[in-house]
């Protein structure tokens, strides 16, 4: 029997009726962990960067600004668990009575769809930036899994997938049930966003996990190397700046395409910094380095942002970063900026340490 869901939802945005938010729908709600105040390391970049920025993505100039000054008590909501009945989920888009949320992007076009054949009840853990990025999902998505695996039968519309995911699943002990199309006779989501003291304890865990059971080599940092990986940030010089960091700091340079998840947290959990252009493959990095290290992110100026500084302060570690010049499509990075950024950072450490 067709559900009929989206057409109603599509006559309510006719008719100039706002849509329910989800979370107003839930027939239970609950804190996981209280608002509280947290401090947030302040960035750490030269004092001419601002004028490099051409553009911002995910945020304006004055978020950026925000965010690179950092708060010694910045108040953070909650963490909150939802409970909701008479869900469907459909080609990636959760459709309640009155409001839906997309997860992914759909396959198919249509105001109507077959109801679910399949009933079950689970914990939803997945998002819309999980499913499109790869490290928001190590970063986000496998820390809200400790969420729904606490509140019973995780669930996710993530494929089996191999390499690098594959492996994480495996090292963070996520085995979720993976579905299609169904009908969720009660469905838990959570509100997972909020650096509080309950999400950088589960940072931790996870970073535990992936570390157990290996000796660590002391290391001074590593450069994770992207290429011509993902969406495009071409640093032109990227060969050069690895190697520079190699030889001048005993960095060691990691591929993406070529290390494993294993080589990955060996090395990253043995480091003081991670280096390397602004993008998901330093996520690898992120998870597995101590609390008070610093990642140092190497940013076109068409594109600059601070996205992986909401997880950098997740996991209690400083955040840098380099505005070089160009655009995503081909830019370059001074060795003078990078070495008088690195003399900011060791500045930092040592009154940290003193």
């Amino acid at each position: 029997m067709p559900s009929l869901r989206p057409i109603h939802n599509r006559l309510r945005r006719l008719a100039g009726l706002d849509l329910a938010e989800f979370f107003d729908t839930a027939i239970e709600r609950w804190e996981i962990c209280p608002a509280e105040d947290v401090e947030i390391l302040a960035g750490i970049w030269l004092p001419d960067q601002i004028d490099h920025i051409a553009q911002t993505e995910f945020g304006g100039l004055p978020d950026i600004l925000a965010q690179m000054q950092g708060n010694p008590a910045e108040h953070t909501a909650p963490t909150m668990a939802y409970r909701f009945r008479d869900v469907d989920f459909v080609d990636g888009v959760l459709y309640a009575r009155g409001a839906e949320r997309h997860l992914r992007q759909r396959r198919r076009s249509g105001m109507i769809y077959p109801k679910p054949r399949e009933n079950l009840g689970g914990a939803l853990y997945e998002s819309w930036i999980g499913n499109r990025w790869f490290g928001n999902w190590l970063l986000n998505d496998c820390l809200a899994y400790r969420l729904a695996e606490a509140a019973g039968n995780p669930v996710t519309s993530a494929p089996a997938r191999g390499g690098h995911t594959a492996r994480y699943e495996e090292l963070l002990g996520m085995s979720p049930r993976r579905i299609g199309n169904v009908h969720f006779d009660e469905l838990i989501l959570f509100d997972d966003l909020k650096n509080n003291s309950n999400r950088r304890a589960r940072a931790q865990e996870n970073r535990a996990r992936l570390l157990n059971g290996r000796k660590l080599t002391p290391l001074p940092g590593v450069f994770i190397f992207r290429g011509a990986s993902g969406d495009a940030r071409i640093l032109e010089n990227e060969a050069e700046i690895a190697e520079r960091f190699e030889t001048e700091y005993g960095f060691r340079t990691l591929y993406i395409d070529r290390h494993s998840a294993d080589d990955m947290a060996e090395a990253c959990g043995a480091a003081q910094m991670v280096v390397g252009v602004e993008g998901s493959q330093l996520a690898h990095g992120v998870i597995a380095m101590a609390p008070r290290g610093t990642l140092l992110t190497l940013q076109p100026a068409d594109r600059v942002t601070t996205s992986l500084k909401l997880l950098t302060d997740c996991w209690q570690q400083h955040y840098a970063m380099v505005v070089g010049s160009g655009t995503a499509s081909g830019y370059r990075i001074g060795w003078d900026q990078i070495q008088r950024t690195m003399d900011l950072i060791e500045d930092k450490r040592s009154k940290n340490s003193s």
